[in-house]
């Protein structure tokens, strides 16, 4: 068999009604001829829209398939076990041009009881804002699930809802079951599980080309809503030039953050998990032993399990998003 190299993944793009051209202008990825890219899914193991490898000699299989093969050479012995054939993790780049529906998404319990998928708790990164751009994360104030009701009966939900004004560079953790929505303005990593399940509270009363408005999903989500307010909804951290910071701990992936002007070796040999890499800023290459790779803003590299030890080089300065099991 032949030895695993970091992947490249050939993205799927997802038309929104709210999405724009910045994953094109912003990032250098080619979406032509779609007009409105809200998502452009970078890596994804989610049945029906799996990603395809696009470098070396395993370009034009699904990452699934790879699973089948190399296992827990690819995603680690523990992360194997775990989910099997099925790759754990979600990577999408998000293009909000105008208000996204106010969602939330059902934690692991709800979606077994559900027989869905998985759950799906998530992180953004904001790699771009407008001045002004805000998003919504959670509610303003510590309510209960019938005042939460009355305020959707009366058409008042905005009132308690959690608005953050943002920047680029910002972190904001979303785990399942906290409602939240982007608003215009934002480009942004997402990383999540792999789950597509998602249930819309409200839609900013929005219709169609044929005057219809989407489906709401008002009691779906009613038991999917946690209605705690933590002290902050904004995750803080500080960047240390050369060395990963930490942004990020969950039940289901870790992720760091890497800012680095000169040549950086990473030792994964004990982590027991494959780590993908967001290229968010600049451009780098990656030996990896019996070889290298490069990858450059808008790119996202799989290093799989058993490369134990790479080496980064920026050319000349690069900022990447480091994602691993947990």
């Amino acid at each position: 068999m032949n030895r695993l190299y970091p992947l490249k993944f050939k993205p799927l793009f997802r038309e929104k009604i709210w999405g724009g051209q910045k994953i094109r202008t912003s990032l250098g990825i080619h979406i032509a001829p779609h007009p409105n890219i809200g998502e452009a899914w970078m890596l994804s193991g989610v049945p029906g829209f799996q990603t395809k490898v696009s470098n070396g000699f395993l370009k034009g299989n699904e990452v699934n398939d790879l699973l089948e093969v190399y296992m827990d050479d690819l995603v680690g012995e523990k992360t194997f076990t775990k989910y099997k054939d099925r790759f754990p993790i979600l990577i999408k780049f998000i293009d909000a041009n105008d208000w996204l529906s106010v969602q939330v998404h059902p934690d692991d319990t709800l979606a077994a009881k559900r027989n869905l998928s998985g759950g799906k708790t998530e992180m953004w990164y904001i790699l771009d804002a407008q001045p002004g751009a805000e998003l919504i994360s959670g509610f303003n104030r510590k309510i209960n699930r019938e005042f939460y009701l009355k305020n959707m009966k009366e058409k008042t939900l905005k009132n308690i809802l959690n608005f953050e004004s943002v920047k680029k560079g910002d972190v904001f953790y979303t785990p399942a079951g906290r409602i939240h929505a982007l608003g215009p303005g934002i480009l942004l990593a997402e990383i999540q599980q792999t789950s597509d399940t998602t249930y819309r509270i409200y839609d900013w009363d929005r219709v169609d080309g044929q005057g219809k408005s989407r489906e709401m999903h008002t009691e779906l989500a009613l038991d999917a809503i946690d209605f705690e307010v933590p002290s902050s909804y904004r995750t803080e951290y500080s960047m240390a030039e050369n060395h990963s910071v930490n942004l990020v701990q969950c039940p289901y992936f870790n992720t760091s953050i890497l800012d680095f002007n000169l040549p950086v070796t990473k030792d994964y040999s004990e982590i027991d998990s494959y780590v993908i890499c967001i290229c968010i800023d600049g451009a780098a290459e990656v030996d990896f032993g019996s070889g290298k790779e490069s990858m450059s803003k808008g790119e996202v590299l799989l290093i799989p399990a058993i490369l134990d030890k790479i080496t980064l080089f920026p050319r000349p300065a690069c900022r990447i998003l480091e994602v691993c099991s947990e």
